[in-house]
């Protein structure tokens, strides 16, 4: 048995929550395998909508386990808030969700520095939640950084009080940045106490016996392939790697033990925060594709920049993460266009690229556009692909054809329902 892997494919926002929610049913485990509350992955299901953070997305889904990996970066305040939130439906999260001894903690100081340091870059800010978690992932990487199996140690005081004064230290760095610790110490430690109740695991070797007894496993990713921290629009990308590759290391989880890659992707474009983004639409159009798509951060609230689909970009992550099939998102937003339009490729200093380069912070990047015939109908009601029009499928298989990659599902609405789930598409 191998692992499935479901991630975003352009900058986050993609839908990954709704399409886990939708597939848990044919796997027995939920595996997160990178980020934090940074993510902000919406469910919606019988009138009632949900947001997660760091949670799996396949917690609604009685009998399915949901394991929360040594990749991810954990905000017990944060985290205690969506387990307070699943008690109303009278989720059993104790019995469906695991948590990696090796997730490390984000603590209250964390969350200081992330602020202190956005403010310092002024303009040059690159779009930071300000959820500490850079921050996080540098005392990670830097071997000064808590994990979820410290707390259940006699020293763990002892290491939370070296790590906070450290950070206090660094703080101190930043003129005219002032804090009162003491408001996120109190929250904090009673949301440890929360979390030593959840069961904690060894993840690598939970994950593996799993695998050898046939479980099937679907790793779900958070943000999107164009934020990962080696082939993102660096340094405007978050700190872990949200590539496939992120789901071995932030796992335990073997090169040879990855199956199917799931991409995720809108029917166009959108980005929250600094960074380029070469098909943003900073006009009238971008603004109604804003308001059709409801494009505001399920984590931050920010509204998010609009534009339309960048297949060069998409043909990228689609070579880095190895996708096997694809999922597309928000069909329905481009209900009312006459025109849709498609990014073939750019022209850079008088260069065409037909892939993502290295550099595209500092140039001016004009994208080149097909135009595509609008499907100008509804796509909310249906509920079989082969009753959609014309024009949608003209423009999957027009994807399809410039991805080289089948369109297995179609999302036509943001309830679970409204997903059209056709293989005969591939």
């Amino acid at each position: 048995m191998k692992v499935d892997v479901l991630l975003g494919l352009q900058w986050g926002d993609e839908g990954k929550g709704k399409i886990v929610d939708v597939m848990t049913p044919e796997y027995d485990i939920i595996a997160r395998f990178q980020g934090g509350p940074n993510a902000g992955h919406t469910l919606i299901f019988e009138g009632i909508k949900h947001v997660l953070h760091t949670i799996p997305s396949g917690i609604f889904r009685e009998g399915v386990m949901n394991l929360v990996g040594n990749g991810v970066v954990i905000d017990p305040v944060i985290f205690q808030a969506e387990l307070d939130k699943l008690k109303p439906f009278n989720i059993d999260f104790k019995s469906r969700l695991v948590i990696s001894k090796k997730a490390h903690l984000i603590l209250p100081t964390h969350r200081l520095l992330d602020a202190a340091s956005e403010a310092a870059k002024g303009k040059d800010k690159i779009g930071s939640t300000l959820k500490g978690i850079g921050p996080t992932y540098m005392d990670k990487t830097g071997r000064n950084g808590l994990r979820v199996g410290d707390i259940l140690s006699p020293l763990f005081m002892d290491k939370y009080n070296a790590l906070v004064e450290k950070h206090k230290a660094i703080l101190d760095r930043y003129e005219d940045f002032t804090y009162d610790i003491s408001e996120y110490e109190k929250p904090w430690m009673e949301a440890i106490q929360q979390l030593k109740e959840l069961t904690a695991v060894d993840s690598e070797q939970y994950i593996n016996d799993a695998i050898k007894a046939g479980k099937k496993v679907l790793a779900e990713g958070a943000q999107g392939t164009m934020l990962d921290i080696d082939f993102g629009t660096y340094p405007f990308v978050t700190s872990s790697n949200t590539v496939t590759a992120g789901t071995c290391t932030g796992l335990g989880v073997a090169p040879t033990k990855i199956g199917n890659v799931i991409g995720i992707f809108k029917a166009y474009c959108t980005r929250v925060g600094s960074g380029p983004f070469p098909t943003e639409l900073d006009n009238e159009v971008g603004e109604r594709i804003r308001q059709e798509g409801f494009e505001f951060g399920a984590t931050t609230g920010r509204p998010r920049r609009c534009g339309w689909i960048d297949l060069p970009a998409l043909k990228y992550a689609i070579m880095i993460n190895g996708v096997t099939e694809l999922c597309m998102m928000k069909s329905d937003v481009l209900d009312k266009f006459d025109t849709i339009r498609a990014c073939t490729h750019y022209m850079i200093n008088g260069k065409r690229y037909d892939y993502f380069p290295y550099d595209v912070n500092d140039v001016e990047v004009i994208p080149v556009y097909e135009d595509l015939k609008g499907w100008n109908s509804d796509l909310t009601k249906l509920t079989s692909y082969d009753d959609a029009p014309n024009e949608l499928k003209s423009y999957v298989r027009y994807l399809e054809q410039k991805l080289e990659v089948p369109i297995t599902v179609v999302s036509v609405g943001p309830d679970r329902t409204q997903t059209l789930n056709n293989k005969v598409l591939a």
